[in-house]
């Protein structure tokens, strides 16, 4: 249950708090008093969508803080909207995502709205309110359902796909063999393109490489004096006087190895002179081999690696083509195995909805007796989908006949906007029983009703709230004097704001209010005496 709400700067409420109790809580007020107001706070704290609309003008962010009893502890759950957009949950002082916090809020409370009426009107939507009773069992073979049925769309649209594609596919298959085999003709190698640019570099330069590399061995080697006997009389000279000074022998150590070194590098020169030759018509094959990777690298994707990945890819799609016919004939077989087993699953699914249908019927018609409607009567009728659908296989709409004689129609022929809130707190405590929510909260239950009716509803949501709390907004005093705890909203102005409060009501306030509710503006002896009537004959 829901034990208190603290509320601050959301929409025209500035800061006020509500300690909720066990049984049945009545909000009341004028119109435009910011009713409404506090179920959004709720709906919000429990996990609604947040809007930036709803942060009190001037202030930079609305905090909304909630207290319940959930599996036998206190949660504390607390929504913060920012101006700028940002929105935070924590639940106990931990920061946590909407989808956390809404794992945790299902257990918490129903809320009901003047909008869940629509869904009732809506044939679509009854499969739905259907399937939430009795949620425990069927929620399990739905999922099965839906399982099914996506594997079963998947393999249905492969096939479609092999098959609508076929004509096309075989088109394109002699393409794909001229491009594959352009590819592979040529053999390519990855890095073969930068290996063969400078293959062609040096081809191109080999006469001007030749001769610099003949002087320079020439200079360092050959000619007389050659640099490398130059050293060698350095290194002698030295050699002769190291034994004098240690700084000269270093340094004929130095010419030692660059003597060496110098050795060894002419002979990689005249090795490198030696490999030097030049042929036309190796170079002509290079830049023709070149010219050819580069026009495939255009056409098949700018890399000779990116080339040979198209291939293999060309490769997958040919063998795929070619096999066609055993694919096709596979996939036949698994989409008739998928069809058997969403067929399977979906009947099963659909004789659990039958049976509890019954049921339902049943309950809805006893709590509708109650409810005034005497003479009603209802189905839940089933119609069967011309195909699989990821609900199952059945069409399901609520029919009611409310008066005696009438023959059952939809309930958007039948129903009126007070029958419709009937029906709806008819459904919802049902479900409530069922899934054993523990709180349930009602925004304009009474839309629609008056007289005798909205003592009926009064008695009723009384009745409820013996196994539930139900908080309640309410404009009907015969609802309103069925509260074990009554509240008034109230807004007031200054110069510049204008401020919603809360405030709980005692005894004689409580019938002060349903005074003001039975009379308007003007509060006298008799409609105090007649409120309090109204709460005598509540209790």
């Amino acid at each position: 249950m829901i034990s208190h709400i603290r509320i601050k700067d959301f929409a025209i409420i500035e800061n006020t708090e509500i300690d909720f109790h066990d049984g049945l809580n009545i909000i009341t007020g004028e119109t435009g008093a910011g009713k409404s107001i506090v179920i959004e706070a709720i709906s919000l704290a429990l996990g609604s969508r947040a809007d930036t609309t709803f942060v009190r003008s001037g202030k930079e962010k609305a905090v909304i803080q909630l207290v319940s009893f959930v599996d036998g502890q206190d949660v504390v759950i607390t929504r913060e909207i920012s101006s700028a957009g940002k929105n935070l949950c924590k639940i106990n002082g931990e920061i946590v995502t909407l989808a956390q916090l809404n794992q945790v809020c299902k257990k918490i409370a129903d809320i009901h709205g003047q909008y869940d009426h629509q869904s009732l009107l809506n044939p679509e939507n009854h499969i739905h309110l259907l399937d939430s009773y009795n949620s425990k069992e069927t929620s399990t073979l739905k999922e099965e359902v839906v399982l099914c049925y996506s594997k079963y769309i998947e393999v249905k649209n492969k096939l479609n796909s092999i098959v609508s594609n076929h004509e096309e596919n075989l088109r394109k298959r002699d393409f794909m063999r001229y491009e594959l085999d352009e590819i592979r003709s040529a053999k390519l190698v990855v890095n073969e393109d930068d290996e063969l640019a400078n293959e062609i570099k040096l081809l191109q330069n080999s006469e001007k490489i030749y001769q610099n590399l003949s002087n320079s061995y020439a200079i360092s080697y050959e000619e007389s004096p050659a640099a490398l006997d130059g050293i060698k009389k350095s290194l002698s000279l030295l050699n002769e006087i190291s034994e004098y000074s240690k700084e000269i022998s270093v340094v004929a150590d130095g010419f030692s190895d660059a003597y060496y070194k110098l050795e060894d590098l002419c002979g990689e020169i005249r090795n490198m002179r030696e490999k030097i030759s030049f042929s036309q018509e190796d170079l002509d094959d290079a830049m023709s081999r070149l010219v050819l990777i580069d026009a495939l690298k255009r056409k098949y994707g700018g890399s000779i690696d990116k080339v040979l990945k198209y291939a293999d890819g060309l490769e997958e799609q040919l063998a795929y083509i070619e096999n066609i016919d055993e694919a096709r004939d596979a996939l036949t077989a698994e989409l008739a195995t998928c069809e058997e087993n969403v067929k399977r699953s979906s009947e099963k699914l659909s004789a659990l909805r039958k049976q509890s249908a019954s049921e339902l019927e049943q309950k809805i018609l006893t709590e509708l007796k109650e409810l005034n409607f005497k003479d009603s009567s209802l189905t839940i009728d089933f119609a069967k989908e011309s195909g699989y659908t990821a609900n199952g296989i059945d069409k399901v709409e609520f029919l009611i006949s409310t008066n005696k004689g009438e023959p059952q129609k939809p309930l958007s022929k039948i129903a009126s906007g007070g029958e419709m809130s009937r029906i709806m707190l008819a459904f919802k405590k049902i479900i409530a029983d069922y899934d054993e929510i523990a709180t349930m909260i009602f925004d304009e239950i009474d839309s629609g009703i008056s007289g005798i009716t909205a003592s009926i509803v009064g008695k009723k949501l009384r009745q409820i709230a013996e196994n539930h709390q139900i908080i309640c907004i309410t404009h009907l005093p015969q609802i309103a004097a069925f509260g074990r705890y009554n509240y008034k909203i109230q807004k007031n102005s200054d110069d510049n704001m204008t401020y919603t409060t809360v405030e709980k009501l005692d005894e004689n306030e409580k019938i002060t209010e349903i005074a003001r509710l039975l009379g308007g503006i003007n509060t006298t002896d008799k409609t105090l005496e007649s409120a309090r009537e109204l709460v005598e004959l509540s209790i």
